[in-house]
């Protein structure tokens, strides 16, 4: 990222003219982007705002002037008219290498850089293929549009010297290059190094022959790789997705959010109407929608790519199915709303709902309120506790995490950012390159420890110890301490973080569920709350607790009133009445399949026919986020909403109007027809969203840098947001105090201890609809530490019997050489019976 565009850079402003128009810009600002903030373009291929500039293409090329200073004096020469006498190099400059200097005279517009521009396209050319009309990036190609504007009208090169180069290569199984068309900007090699952080592409040869080449095994194997088609300055790089799918001039746009992880990325739905859908609108690729503030102009490829479960396909479901003679058949909605209502008005008190967590808050509300008004429990499908801590000590308005930097700190514990909340990594990443110092706590390796000033270690099971270790190294020390925590504070490298964490300017301490149970969960936050407390890092800007969920919208289930259970298996078993949204229990764990058999009455509301739906009594379809409104809390307490894309199955809408439907047969009302009114009702009587509008939300302000889609050659094809960047959520008035419960000792275990983890591609049903994704996701699997696997002679890839809490299941073992002895990863939602720590048997 050149310093035009970081965070926290010198305020000096320098004065400058381009183009005749006089500008105010920050010293170390780039002289393209000085033009772009007083709307002049300077054309550019290798140059991207987000990227070191290393002047490649040469498309940017100015005349630049400096004033004349008397050597004599060292004042600046006037004319007779007392202006400042430029002087102009003999050889035009690169404005994306140049930086803004006082009195500096840009030109842009003269026959010299008009011929340089005209140059460097028509040598562009000289072997780019001809083949626009069936390229996918026509309609938004840089090089088209640049030609048009500053490129010659015939070629003085002979069409037979092109060199033909390989059309169809693929990078990997999800980015295809054609060599042909590729005018080594370098633009995605150096995303992949510098923004990535991951260099698996990269240059080969050199001169004429110089083409793209992949480094890993399996191919271009990075999470990001569908952002190197959006920077791509031509159609060298396309995505499997949807490559040969559309022709940009033909999608429609449509606000959105991703809903997998806790970020609340931006995004934008491109649609349009297609024949081998029945004429339907269908969505053909998901592109980022800038929010400098979240997710930039980013995305990983999991938000990119794995938005297939909501198409409408065979597998989706069109009408509500009721159980008779032991199977699922069609009913109308009249009835299977009547037999909900019945059997949910005798189960009385018995009733237990169960919401997923990438449901939207206006869902999360009706759910609450109906099993309120029942006497039943309202759960959160989540395994991850700390949502009033959040709520008290939480990131505050105006917080921003590229505001972070010298002198300010990060701590990362129990999580594994990137495969948890990819875009977080990104940012803390990019944190720790502006200075600030970043703490990673994992009992194994991560990726972000490559950027960690400080790495600490600790046994699964102390993570709440950890923290209180760190509180300990910088305050009075308690006898009572347990033998964990004080053994912990005698490392040296926790004495060394810790005093980096108390003298921190601004503090952000993200948790997350490597290897926790909810109990555990619930520790660990209590303990990051109270190093947050003792620090003084609280109530003001970059400073609080970020929960990484476990689901997108798990924020905001604890602001409506749900809560995850602490016995999810007995509160199914036992429910005369189970209602289920969004959550598919049986297919995440065998053993809670057995209590949703068990329940008294079981009604499944989704989408697809899930594991879960499978067991039901009634089936009860929805509408996807696709074709609906509504709003997500993030991680970070950003409320946002997301618009529909295209059209609804007829009949269906959105999962709170089913759930309305439902209470007004119980005799409790409920907003069923529009999602606004429900965020109304939030918004009236939920303390942390007091006064929020809709209209709130869809405010805009100028961000920096300036994407837009008239300029695509500047910043990509990322979309502008012009629906809305959000609201982050004020921390209420009430902190918590800070307490000295001492972290319980964990579970001791005869043989292995199994601990969960989460992957990024998991096997969940938001991702194994998307074919894209196949060749990346793994099946099942558990890793084992290498002492471990020598011992029962386990080779890598073997396949192996796992049982946990009575379930065995057959998985591919993996190595891991950064485990401990005794421990072994069991990943969620993989069909592992494991909510939390457990014992483990592994037979070969």
């Amino acid at each position: 990222m050149t310093d035009a565009v970081k965070p926290n850079v010198e305020t000096t402003l320098v004065n400058l003219t381009i183009d005749n128009v006089p500008v105010s810009v920050p010293k170390g600002t780039l002289v393209v982007d000085a033009a772009k903030r007083i709307g002049i373009d300077i054309p550019v291929f290798c140059y991207h705002p987000k990227l070191e500039p290393v002047g490649m293409c040469r498309m940017c090329l100015v005349d630049i002037g400096l004033p004349a200073v008397n050597r004599e004096t060292g004042k600046v020469e006037t004319d007779k008219q007392g202006r400042p006498v430029i002087n102009f190099g003999r050889a035009l400059q690169t404005g994306c290498t140049v930086e803004v200097a006082e009195g500096m005279v840009v030109v842009g517009y003269t026959e010299k850089v008009q011929k340089a521009r005209q140059d460097v396209l028509e040598f562009l050319l000289t072997s780019h293929p001809l083949d626009c009309p069936i390229c996918d990036k026509g309609g938004e190609c840089p090089l088209q549009n640049l030609t048009m504007a500053h490129g010659r009208s015939d070629s003085r090169f002979i069409f037979d010297e092109k060199i033909k180069l390989a059309k169809h290569v693929p990078l990997g199984e999800m980015i295809f290059l054609d060599r042909e068309r590729c005018i080594q900007c370098a633009r995605c090699t150096r995303f992949q190094d510098e923004i990535a952080d991951d260099p698996v592409i990269g240059f080969e040869a050199r001169g004429r022959s110089l083409q793209i080449v992949t480094y890993s095994e399996p191919g271009f194997d990075s999470i990001w790789s569908g952002n190197t088609t959006d920077i791509c300055p031509v159609g060298a790089l396309t995505t499997t997705d949807f490559r040969f799918g559309a022709r940009p001039w033909e999608l429609q746009a449509s606000a959105s959010l991703c809903t997998h992880c806790p970020v609340g990325c931006n995004t934008t739905l491109n649609t349009r109407r297609e024949a081998k859908a029945g004429g339907e609108m269908v969505v053909k690729r998901v592109m980022p929608r800038q929010n400098e503030e979240v997710n930039e102009i980013w995305l990983c490829d999991k938000g990119r790519f794995a938005h297939h479960y909501a198409a409408k396909d065979d597998g989706r479901l069109t009408g509500p199915l009721v159980r008779r003679d032991g199977k699922l058949v069609a009913a109308t909605w009249e009835k299977a709303l009547a037999l909900v209502a019945e059997k949910f008005e005798g189960a009385g008190k018995g009733l237990v709902t169960l919401a997923g967590g990438k449901l939207t808050n206006e869902d999360l509300y009706n759910l609450a309120g109906l099993a309120k008004a029942r006497g039943g429990k309202a759960l959160l499908d989540s395994r991850m506790a700390g949502g009033d801590l959040t709520a008290q000590v939480g990131l505050s308005t105006g917080s921003n995490l590229a505001d972070l930097g010298k002198g300010d700190a990060a701590l990362v514990v129990a999580c594994d950012l990137e495969e948890e909340a990819p875009l977080w990594w990104l940012r803390v990443k990019q944190a720790a390159e502006r200075g600030a110092t970043v703490i990673v706590a994992n009992p194994r390796r991560t990726k972000l420890e490559r950027h960690a000033a400080f790495t600490l270690r600790y046994e699964y099971g102390h993570e709440a110890a950890l923290v209180t270790a760190l509180v300990g190294s910088f305050s009075p020390k308690r006898a009572d301490l347990p033998a964990a925590v004080q053994a912990l504070i005698r490392d040296k490298d926790v004495k060394d973080a810790g005093q980096a964490i108390a003298g921190a300017k601004d503090l952000i301490v993200f948790y997350g569920s490597e290897g926790t149970g909810l109990a555990e969960s619930a520790a660990l936050a209590r303990a990051c709350a109270n190093l947050l407390i003792g620090t003084g890092h609280i109530g003001r800007p970059n400073n609080g607790l970020v929960a990484v969920w476990d689901k997108a919208n798990a924020q905001g289930g604890w602001d409506m009133g749900l809560r995850p259970s602490a016995d999810l298996a007995a509160d199914l078993g036992a429910a005369k009445a189970a209602y289920i949204v969004a959550a598919d229990p049986a297919g995440d764990s065998p053993a809670l399949a057995e209590a949703v058999k068990a329940a008294g009455f079981v009604v499944v509301q989704d989408i697809r026919l899930s594991a879960t739906a499978e067991l039901a009594d009634v089936v009860l379809p929805a509408a996807a986020f696709t074709e609906r409104d509504g709003t997500f809390t993030s991680g970070e307490r950003r409320v946002q909403r997301l618009h529909p894309a295209v059209p609804a199955y007829a009949g269906l809408r959105g999962d709170f109007a089913v759930t309305a439907q439902i209470a007004a047969r119980l005799g409790v009302a409920q907003e069923k027809r529009l999602a606004t009114g429900v965020f109304n009702q939030i918004a009236a009587s939920v303390p942390a969203y007091a006064g929020l509008t809709s209209a709130a939300l869809s405010e805009v302000r100028e961000q920096w840098p300036v994407i837009g889609r008239g300029d695509v050659y500047y910043g990509g094809t990322t979309y502008d947001n012009k629906q809305g960047l959000g609201v982050q959520l004020p921390v209420s008035g009430d902190s918590p105090a800070l307490t000295f419960e001492q972290p319980a000792e964990p579970a001791k275990f005869k043989g292995l201890k199994a601990v969960p983890v989460t992957r990024l591609y998991d096997r969940g049903t938001t991702v194994t609809p998307s074919a894209v994704l196949h060749p990346r996701l793994p099946g099942a699997f558990i890793a084992l530490s290498v002492e471990d696997a020598d011992k029962m002679k386990i080779e890598p890839g073997q396949k192996v019997q796992a049982t946990l809490n009575g379930v065995t299941v057959e998985v591919e073992a993996h190595i891991d050489n950064s485990l401990a002895q005794g421990v072994v990863l069991a990943p969620r939602s993989f069909g592992l019976a494991i909510e939390g720590p457990c014992e483990i048997t592994v037979k070969k």
